[in-house]
């Protein structure tokens, strides 16, 4: 079973949620931070996301890591950086992999996942709001934190994790047991206890950053495979050896953007009790299917991202380029919101008549083509 240590004593466990409940653990005051950041790290916002872009990013694998200098950290992170210190780069690294997926999987999209450069609050406003974006982003951000940890892992990066040795069990037919299998379990512990510290508060959006975080990696665990590798003269299969391996990265950003797609709209509860009120989140609809531990849920409406909005942190739809064949969300008429769109001509050189010489390169031509390219008005 999954376990998480309990709030304010990380020796003491207790099972991993399985599904959303109000939050049990006392309130955890997060360090003081300056003036503009203090209202986004009391409403949640994970400033710590930002070791993953600038300059702190690029000098990871020079420079030792100032756990002190990671900004937004809580305690509890705080002491978790300092004691892991070799893992962190790691979770920098999944970090900054979950938003170049966010990116990929919403480059089509009216909000495509922008982040904001030299700003700490890496998504601006847009994050602020309990929306279905907002769900995603912490799901492929906590996935991002699990499955860099787990590869790091297994490429022996790490001194204190390796290959995962507890899930083998008998051979199958025509093949072994070899290579390192990826201990993806040791990487969910991690982002658990690193990217959920802050989410100890009685109130609502903890509640929900907590199950879509725990939803992004249970995706990984839930697609755990094997992998093999065949081994004989000529290419042949004589002997073929098999290790677990995570899934691509693209693909959990593929599944996630489906949960994303069909994300659970839920209301507020409020409960009194000994301690004082907690919130809780009971889905909106009761004639739709409760969501489970895998799905996404979130419980405010998303601006539509048309026009710009320094509030919500949209930054419009204006000069986006478009797909004029499609009737999608990425085809002109919905990107554009309506106000149409304009059209240029671009010339590209491309290579081309690439002739194969025997033995062994690849000889091309090179060509100027011309593209017609439409963006939004």
């Amino acid at each position: 079973m999954n376990s998480v240590p309990l709030c304010g004593d990380p020796h003491q466990l207790q099972p991993a949620p399985q599904h959303i409940v109000g939050l049990k653990c006392p309130l955890i005051r997060p360090p003081r931070c300056p003036a503009e950041d203090r209202s986004r790290v009391l409403g949640g916002y994970p400033i710590w996301w930002s070791l993953a872009l600038g300059q702190q990013y690029s000098s990871l694998g020079s420079q030792p890591i100032l756990c002190g200098s990671i900004p937004g950290l809580v305690p509890k992170q705080l002491r978790f950086c300092r004691n892991y210190i070799e893992i962190m780069p790691s979770v920098a690294e999944g970090v900054k992999l979950g938003i170049q997926e966010c990116q990929h999987q919403f480059r089509g999209r009216r909000w495509n996942c922008t982040t904001i450069k030299d700003n700490l609050a890496i998504f601006g406003p847009v994050l602020d709001k309990a929306t279905r974006e907002s769900a995603f982003v912490h799901a492929i951000a906590s996935a991002g934190v699990a499955f860099a940890v787990t590869r790091s892992c297994a490429e022996g990066t790490s001194t204190m994790c390796g290959c995962d040795s507890h899930h083998k069990g008998p051979p199958g037919e025509g093949w072994k047991w070899g290579g390192c299998s990826e201990d993806a379990e040791f990487g969910v512990l991690v982002s658990r206890e690193f990217a959920d510290a802050r989410e100890n508060r009685p109130d609502a959006r903890s509640a929900m950053n907590r199950h879509n975080n725990e939803a992004g990696r249970t995706t990984i665990l839930d697609h755990m495979h094997l992998r093999c590798k065949c081994h004989g003269l000529s290419g042949s299969c004589e002997v073929k050896t098999c290790w677990w391996a995570q899934p691509d990265f693209r693909m959990l950003g593929d599944y996630l953007k489906d949960k994303y797609d069909s994300a659970s709209e839920m209301v507020v509860e409020k409960h009194r009790e000994s301690r004082g009120w907690v919130e809780t989140l009971r889905v909106k609809y009761a004639f739709f299917k409760h969501p489970t531990e895998r799905d996404l849920v979130y419980y405010e409406g998303s601006p539509n991202f048309c026009e710009p909005n320094p509030e919500t942190g949209s930054f419009g739809t204006r000069d986006r380029v478009c797909n004029v064949s499609s009737h999608g969300i990425e085809g002109c008429d919905l990107l554009c919101c309506g106000r149409g769109h304009n059209t240029r001509t671009e010339k590209r050189k491309e290579k081309c008549h690439c002739i194969f010489h025997w033995c062994c390169y690849v000889s091309c031509q090179e060509c100027v083509r011309v593209y017609d390219v439409h963006t939004c008005k």
